[in-house]
């Protein structure tokens, strides 16, 4: 039964004694004794002796609480979401992603992909990738272009990353429409080969991630990151 406060679980604890040596006499009584245990519904309990199977209550609840996730246009200093009064070739775009984390276990923000489209949706054409490879800054492996990811980290459910502005050649078309893919894992998770955020640097001719070691970014360079199992 669930009360506004509590969770109670009711059972019946039976004792049927043997019947004695004797058929004729007996030296016990059959008993049925009521068993109640009451549960606040606002705290996580358990119990090492009886090591009850079923979930706690406000665990169960917790998992089902809906991540709100952000992709955010931002100004020079990251301070405020920026005014949107069109872009210039040259400049360069500031964009945080975050997640809204609220009661929620400490969780560790990544960015698997990001498109540039001309139309709204991932799979249109012509398409240009950004971030691929579960978590690779493609785009700053090309000539010319500083675009990297921001570290360290604001918080471990924000990622920023730098774009260096672009249009599609030979369409006249100067509105872009960029989809992500963002993820989170457990901030208590080490970053690895599908879970990252790795940048190109060109003066090191290598790759490198936010956090996490070197290797994890490794299969950037070959153009493929694996899939969860």
């Amino acid at each position: 039964q669930i009360t506004p406060d509590s969770l109670i679980y009711r059972t019946l604890l039976t004792y049927e004694p043997s019947p004695g040596s004797n058929p004729v006499i007996v030296r016990s009584n059959p008993a049925v004794i009521p068993i109640e245990c009451h549960y606040p519904r606002r705290d996580n309990v358990s119990s090492g002796a009886i090591r009850p199977t079923w979930a706690p209550f406000n665990s169960a609840l917790a998992a089902e609480e809906k991540l709100l996730f952000s992709l955010r246009l931002m100004n020079e200093d990251w301070s405020a979401e920026r005014a949107f009064t069109g872009f210039q070739l040259g400049d360069v775009l500031n964009i945080q992603a975050e997640v809204g984390t609220q009661s929620h276990v400490p969780l560790r923000l990544f960015v698997d992909s990001c498109v540039a489209t001309l139309s709204p949706g991932a799979e249109a054409s012509p398409h240009y990738a950004i971030i691929d490879f579960n978590g690779c800054l493609v785009d700053g492996r090309s000539d010319a272009t500083s675009s990297a990811f921001v570290t360290p980290r604001p918080r471990q459910d924000v990622l920023r990353f730098q774009i260096d502005v672009f249009r599609f050649a030979g369409d006249p078309r100067n509105l872009i429409y960029i989809t992500c893919h963002l993820k989170v894992t457990p901030a208590e998770q080490s970053p690895d080969a599908l879970n990252k955020a790795c940048s190109f640097n060109k003066a090191r001719n290598t790759w490198a991630p936010v956090e996490g070691t070197r290797d994890i970014c490794s299969c950037c360079e070959l153009g493929n990151c694996g899939s969860p199992a």
